[in-house]
C-alpha cells in the first residue's frame, strides 16, 4: 500500500510516497516533476526504514537516577516522566520566575505547527524564552529579505533563464531544487555560482566566483556598483517601487570591482561579467543559502543580495524571485499572555526578536550567555526539542560548561545524542513518518501539503504535538490545549484558510489557499513601512544600524581570530552538509555509515606540500578556542589558504567536533550570529 506524506529527515520537506506492508514502513520515494529515471536519489530517504526501526532509537521515557556508583538511566512511564517535568516547571516558576525556564528548538521537528505549539506552551506558562537556531541557520537571512521587500523570496528555478546560486549546494540539501536547476540548465539557462568550495554546480556553471569565505558582502556591493554604473538596472521598477536608490548608489561607489576583487580572491572582470550576465538575462533568480547564514555580517550581506533582485526587476516574476503568498493561519502562539515588561534573554537583539509575527526568538547564543553570566537573568531549566546543541552550537567547550551548570535538563528526541546524555529526563519522540503536522515550507506559501502520519508510533514514543499537549495540560493549561488529536489542532489553525486535514488528505499534491499571482506589487504595497522595496531603511537608521548595506565600510576582518593567529594560519570552513546525514543525525545508521564512514579535513595540494601532509594522514587543527584531530584529504575543492572540516562528526567523537574551534565572542549586531562557518586556524602535523 502506498501512502502520501512529507519527509522531514532533513529540512527540504520533500513530498514522498511511502510503501507500507502490514503496518510497517518498507521504503519511501521522493515525488518529482521528472521521470523516475532522472530523479536524484536521497541516501537518507533510501535508509528511511533503517532510521525508523533503528535499534538505537529511544522508545520509552528515561529518567536519570543519581547513584553512588554512577548515574543510571531508568525506564519510566509517560505519567511518571511528564509529572516530573511538570513538577520542575512549577518549581522553577515559583522559586525564580517562569522566565528561568527555557525551551530550545532544533531543526528536526520542523518550523511549522510544532514551533507554534512550543511557543504557545511557553507563552501561556509565562516564559518568553522559546528559542530556535535561526541565528545560525536561515532566520537571519529571512529577516534581511523582510526588511528589504517584506518577505523571503522563493526562486522560480524551472522557468528561469539565469540562476545565481549563492552559498548553497542543493544537490546535498534540497534535491527537488537541484532537479529544477538541472532542468533549467538543460533548457539553456545561464548559471552563476558563488561559493568558496567546488560543488557539482560550480562544475557546470558558466561563471564560478570562488570567493574568499566570509566576504560575500563586498561582492554583492561590487555587483550592485557594476549594474548601476553600467545602466543595467530596471529603471522603471526602481523609480516606481523602490526607496533610497541614490543612497544605495552612493554606498556602492566605494566597492568597484577593480578595488575590491583582490580582497575577495577574485578577478575584477569575473565580477563584472557575473553582474552583467545576471542583469541582462531575464528572468533571473538568486538561490541564497546557508553559506551566507553563519557570517558576522549576515544581515547586511543578505540585504545587499536582496537588493540585486530588485535592481534588476526580477522580483515577483515567473522565473524570478517570487514574493510568497502565505497561507492565512490562525496565530496560536498566545504571545499576548506574557507578563508586560518581561524581557527575553535575547533582549539585546530587539529587531531580530520582533521582525516577524510568529518567527519568535532565534539568537541562540544568548542562552549560553544567560546560563554562564546570569544576565539578564539565569536560565536554570532547559528543554531541548529535536536538537543537539552540545555538538552544533558555536564554541563547544563553552556550551558544555553552560549545560553542566543547568539545574534540570529535558531532551525530546528520537536518539540518545550527546546532549541527551547530559539530560535528567529523555522523552522519546516519534519519527516524521509517525506524525501528522503542518510544515513551514507549506504554510509560508501555497500549495499546502500535509505531512501525514503513515505508520503507528513506534514503541512508547510519541509525536511532538502529543508530548507538548500532555505537558501543557499538566501545567494547568487544559483550556489552551483542548485538542485530543493533531488533526483537530491543525483544523483550528487552518480555519481562516478554509482548509482542513480531511481536505488535504484528499489532495496529497496540495491545495492553494489563494490563487497564484505574480507582480502583486502592481496592485498591492510591499510589506515594508514605506510600501516599497527599501534600499534605505529608516527602521534600521533609527535603531543605530546602517540604513544601507555597508555604507560605512566593510569590516576588514569579518572572520574569527583574524588578528590573533600568524601568517601560517588558514581559513577553516565548517562543512560540508552531505546528503548522508542531517547535521549530527543518523551517524549510527549502517547503510549511511557504509556510504560515508568518516569525516575529513580537505586540504589544498599547495598547502599540503608546504606542510608535508599526505592523503589520509591524521592532522590536528587548532584555534584559540580548542582543537580537533581528523584525517586529511588532499583536494582542490578548496582554495589555497583554506581547509574544509567535515561537519557533524562531533556526535561520533568530541575530538572530531568542528565547533571545538569556533568563536562566539563576536556576533552580527542585528541577529546575534557568530562566525561559525569560517574562522582562522592552524594546521598541526
Amino acid at each position: 500500500m502506498l501512502k502520501d506524506t512529507v519527509c522531514r529527515l532533513c529540512s527540504a520537506c520533500c513530498p514522498v510516497a511511502v510503501e507500507i506492508e502490514n503496518g510497517k514502513l518498507v521504503k519511501a520515494e521522493r515525488k518529482s516533476f521528472l521521470p523516475p529515471e532522472k530523479r536524484l536519489k536521497c541516501p537518507k530517504l533510501m535508509a528511511a526504514a533503517e532510521i525508523v526501526y533503528s535499534p538505537n532509537r529511544v522508545l520509552w521515557p528515561l529518567i536519570k537516577r543519581k547513584d553512588p556508583s554512577g548515574d543510571r538511566w531508568d525506564r519510566a512511564s509517560w505519567d511518571e516522566a511528564l509529572d516530573l517535568v511538570a513538577e520542575k516547571f512549577k518549581y522553577f516558576k515559583q522559586t525564580y520566575g517562569a522566565e528561568s525556564v527555557c525551551w530550545l528548538r532544533g531543526m528536526a521537528a520542523d518550523w511549522g505547527a510544532q514551533w507554534d505549539y512550543a511557543n504557545r506552551l511557553m507563552n501561556a506558562f509565562g516564559s518568553p524564552n522559546t528559542i530556535g537556531n535561526g541565528s545560525v541557520c536561515h532566520v537571519g537571512r529571512d529577516m534581511a529579505h523582510v526588511y528589504t521587500y517584506g518577505a523571503m523570496t522563493l526562486p522560480q528555478l524551472k522557468a528561469s533563464k539565469c540562476i545565481v546560486v549563492w552559498g548553497k549546494n542543493d544537490r546535498n540539501t534540497a534535491p527537488g531544487a537541484a532537479e529544477a536547476i538541472y532542468h533549467a540548465r538543460q533548457q539553456g539557462a545561464r548559471l552563476i555560482v558563488i561559493d568558496p568550495v567546488e560543488t557539482p554546480f560550480t562544475k557546470m556553471a558558466d561563471i564560478w566566483l570562488q570567493i574568499k569565505p566570509g566576504h560575500d558582502g563586498p561582492l554583492a556591493m561590487a555587483m550592485i556598483h557594476e549594474i548601476v554604473t553600467s545602466g543595467l538596472y530596471d529603471t522603471e521598477f526602481v523609480r516606481s517601487y523602490c526607496l533610497g536608490f541614490d543612497e544605495l548608489k552612493g554606498a556602492a561607489a566605494a566597492y568597484p570591482a577593480d578595488k575590491v576583487a583582490p580582497r575577495l580572491w577574485l578577478e575584477p572582470e569575473k565580477i563584472k561579467e557575473a553582474a552583467r550576465v545576471y542583469a541582462t538575462t531575464k528572468p533571473a533568480c538568486i538561490v541564497d543559502g546557508n553559506g551566507l547564514d553563519m557570517q558576522l555580517q549576515v544581515f547586511q550581506t543578505t540585504r545587499a543580495v536582496c537588493m540585486l533582485r530588485a535592481l534588476t526587476g526580477n522580483l515577483d516574476k515567473d522565473g524570478g524571485d517570487f514574493i510568497p503568498q502565505p497561507v492565512p493561519l490562525r496565530n496560536i502562539q498566545l504571545k499576548e499572555r506574557l507578563p508586560a515588561g518581561l524581557e527575553p534573554i535575547t533582549k539585546d537583539y530587539p529587531l531580530f526578536n520582533e521582525f516577524h509575527e510568529t518567527w519568535g526568538l532565534h539568537s541562540q547564543s544568548c542562552l549560553v550567555d544567560s546560563i554562564l553570566t546570569g544576565k539578564p537573568y539565569p536560565i536554570r531549566m532547559l528543554v531541548v526539542q529535536s536538537g543537539n546543541p552540545l555538538v552544533t552550537m558555536t564554541d563547544a567547550a563553552r556550551v558544555k560548561k553552560a549545560f553542566e551548570k543547568l539545574e534540570f535538563l529535558v531532551v525530546i528526541d528520537l536518539f540518545r545524542n550527546r546532549t541527551a546524555q547530559m539530560a535528567d529526563v529523555i522523552l522519546p519522540a516519534s519519527s516524521c513518518f509517525e506524525k501528522t503536522q503542518l510544515n513551514r515550507a507549506y504554510i509560508r506559501n501555497s500549495p499546502v501539503i500535509l505531512q501525514n502520519q503513515v505508520i503507528d508510533w513506534l514503541g512508547e514514543s510519541r509525536p511532538d504535538w502529543k508530548i507538548l499537549f500532555d505537558l501543557g495540560r499538566r501545567l494547568g493549561l487544559e483550556t489552551e490545549f483542548p485538542w485530543p488529536t493533531a488533526e483537530e489542532a491543525i483544523d483550528y489553525q487552518l480555519e481562516p484558510a478554509k482548509l482542513s486535514v480531511d481536505l488535504l488528505r484528499k489532495h496529497p499534491e496540495g491545495l492553494r489557499a489563494t490563487p497564484l499571482q505574480y507582480q502583486k506589487y502592481r496592485t498591492q504595497r510591499f510589506s515594508t513601512p514605506s510600501g516599497k522595496v527599501e534600499f534605505y531603511s529608516e527602521r534600521l537608521q533609527k535603531q543605530g544600524h546602517s540604513p544601507v548595506p555597508f555604507m560605512e565600510g566593510f569590516d576588514e576582518n569579518p572572520i574569527s581570530f583574524a588578528d590573533e593567529l600568524g601568517e601560517d594560519a588558514v581559513i577553516g570552513i565548517s562543512g560540508e552538509r552531505t546528503n548522508r546525514y542531517t547535521h549530527t543525525q543518523f551517524h549510527g545508521i549502517p547503510s549511511l555509515k557504509k556510504r560515508e564512514s568518516e569525516g575529513f579535513v580537505d586540504v589544498h595540494p599547495e598547502d599540503a606540500r608546504k606542510r608535508n601532509i599526505v592523503d589520509g594522514q591524521w592532522i590536528g587543527v587548532s584555534s584559540p578556542r580548542g582543537s580537533i584531530r581528523m584525517k586529511a584529504r588532499i583536494s582542490s575543492v578548496v582554495h589555497p589558504g583554506c581547509i574544509r572540516i567535515a561537519w557533524g562528526w562531533g556526535e561520533v567523537d568530541p575530538e572530531l567536533n568542528v565547533n571545538n574551534l569556533t568563536d562566539d565572542d563576536r556576533r552580527d549586531p542585528v541577529t546575534g550570529t557568530p562566525s561559525n562557518r569560517s574562522f582562522m586556524c592552524r594546521i598541526e602535523t
